[in-house]
């Protein structure tokens, strides 16, 4: 009779991650940073699910209250729960980056590999991304928002457009080496059609630096919406998010300070985390990296 699996501890579970083998060990502190990440994640997703109070009900009884058991962050200018609006801010914030992350990946791949493969196209395609990267982010974030309105969909847009051309030049430059490979010319020999070309031999090559190039556009799109929400050019301050809480708490720092506090901390975390499993992905994935240790 087989004994009864035992149940797996939180901490079995991170020794047994600093126990793997070398190639595929994350260390103390990527180990730390995806756990950070993914109780961020997983609270931000479920906030709806514990949140005490609805995050837009406004108690005028109940403004810049401390902490309490009926408010465990205490209440802001307009009586709201804190703790309820930095919770269901943080499933906005995360939207917001991983929407401008794999939107800036699929049309800087796609516009990438065409760059890179087809010489005719190239230098038009790159004059129009010198073009965009000539712009400050910010103020280009700041102007497009500005035409458009402030809504969900016009900061991610705001914050794509400067993150392609990045993503264009990074897919380019590994297309322009690939092509010469002896594959891609048996390929090309063969007659095998320009699609199948692309989707087979050449971007599968481009995967490994587009995950870690995908990491910092998610970590820089959060922060970037934090910045463009405390300049008041961001979503409406009716939606909740890290980037409001902060620009709304900012008036009454001097008698409230954990009105910025707890949002920035929130912030600085998730950011935090996700650059530091950015750089981890890039250790493990670069061959170079790893010749290098060897």
């Amino acid at each position: 009779m087989t004994a009864a699996p035992q149940p797996v501890s939180g901490m079995q579970t991170v020794l047994g991650m600093l126990s793997m083998p070398k190639g595929l060990r994350l260390g103390v502190g990527p180990t730390i940073a995806a756990i950070v990440l993914a109780i961020i994640v997983i609270a931000s997703i479920a906030a709806p699910l514990y949140i005490p109070h609805d995050p837009l009900a406004i108690d005028a009884l109940h403004r810049l209250k401390g902490s309490s058991e009926a408010y465990l962050l205490g209440t802001d200018a307009y009586g709201r729960d804190v703790f309820s609006r930095v919770m269901m801010g943080g499933r906005v914030s995360l939207f917001i980056g991983v929407g401008a992350a794999m939107v800036s990946v699929a049309l800087g791949l796609f516009i990438g590999l065409v760059s890179g493969f087809f010489r005719a196209a190239d230098a038009l395609v790159m004059r129009i991304m010198d073009s965009l990267m000539a712009i400050p982010s910010i103020l280009l974030a700041i102007a497009l928002v500005a035409l458009n309105g402030p809504s969900l969909w016009s900061v991610i847009s705001a914050i794509t457009i400067p993150e392609i051309p990045r993503v264009v030049r990074l897919v380019r430059s590994v297309v322009l080496s690939v092509r010469e490979e002896p594959y891609v010319e048996a390929a090309i020999a063969l007659g095998s059609s320009m699609p199948k070309i692309l989707w087979q031999h050449l971007m599968p090559n481009t995967l490994a630096p587009l995950i870690v190039q995908g990491t910092y556009i998610c970590a820089s799109a959060i922060l970037v919406e934090a910045i463009l929400s405390f300049l008041g050019a961001g979503v409406s301050t009716e939606i909740p998010t890290w980037g409001n809480i902060m620009a709304e708490g900012r008036l009454y720092f001097q008698i409230k300070p954990m009105l910025i506090f707890w949002p920035g901390l929130m912030l600085s975390l998730c950011i935090l985390s996700i650059n530091l499993l950015g750089d981890t992905a890039r250790d493990l994935l670069d061959p170079r990296l790893k010749k290098r240790e060897a």
